[in-house]
């Protein structure tokens, strides 16, 4: 993020009190500006495509398009914008399909102001960031799902780029930190993509540290 300059945030929420509730709290951190605020998920597509937002939150239950399908949306349309599941469902098939489209994070409407806040920059920094109970489901998914074949370890470089990447790095720094080409480091995410039998970087890092070769505290909020 650069000095002075707020991070531009898309609201998207069926419900206009909830928003309206999440837009003041957000605000009035000082370097969080919600530019657009919406009602369903096609809404907030046309929000991003208009104002190029640095992250959207998202509900996942919304007219027209779901949050889930405005994620995928963004994820095929508008990778630069980082995505923020915002919402108050933690049954599992929602988790997974979170994890699936490619949220960066997943934070339940029971947290405190103070851990959404900071969930919303951490994503504009690259981070995942999943709430407590959140993360414990997936880790119960990622451990009890079983691989359709044996895990190839990953090698040195792969484990220092998704640690990286668990750590909120992009790819450019990531590659400016070992010295490597952002292309490159890419190349080394897929593999370790394909190895790890995952479809995103959270379910790679939450595979990683199931397997016990990250440290359990990556991309989750701390708990009181």
């Amino acid at each position: 993020m650069k000095e002075n300059n707020p991070i531009r945030v898309v609201l998207a929420d069926d419900h206009a009190v909830v928003r309206a509730g999440i837009r003041q709290f957000l605000e009035s951190s000082g370097d969080l500006h919600v530019v657009a605020e919406v009602e369903d998920g096609k809404q907030a597509i046309k929000a991003i495509e208009s104002h190029k937002p640095d992250v959207v939150v998202l509900d996942i239950q919304m007219p027209e398009m779901s949050g889930i399908e405005v994620t995928r949306w963004v994820r095929t349309y508008a990778e630069s914008t980082g995505v923020l599941i915002l919402t108050a469902y933690d049954d599992d098939p929602f988790v997974l399909a979170v994890l699936e489209s490619g949220a960066n994070g997943y934070i339940l409407k029971t947290a405190d102001a103070e851990d959404i806040i900071q969930a919303v920059k951490s994503v504009h920094e690259g981070k995942s960031v999943l709430d407590p109970e959140i993360a414990r489901k997936v880790m119960a998914h990622v451990s009890g799902s079983r691989l359709s074949a044996p895990v190839e370890h990953l090698t040195e470089r792969e484990l220092e780029v998704l640690s990286l990447a668990a750590r909120g790095f992009t790819n450019k720094a990531i590659g400016f930190q070992l010295n490597i080409s952002d292309r490159t480091v890419q190349g080394h995410l897929a593999k370790t993509f394909n190895k790890l039998q995952a479809s995103s970087r959270t379910e790679a890092v939450m595979r990683a540290v199931s397997l016990g070769w990250l440290p359990p505290d990556l991309g989750q909020l701390p708990e009181e």
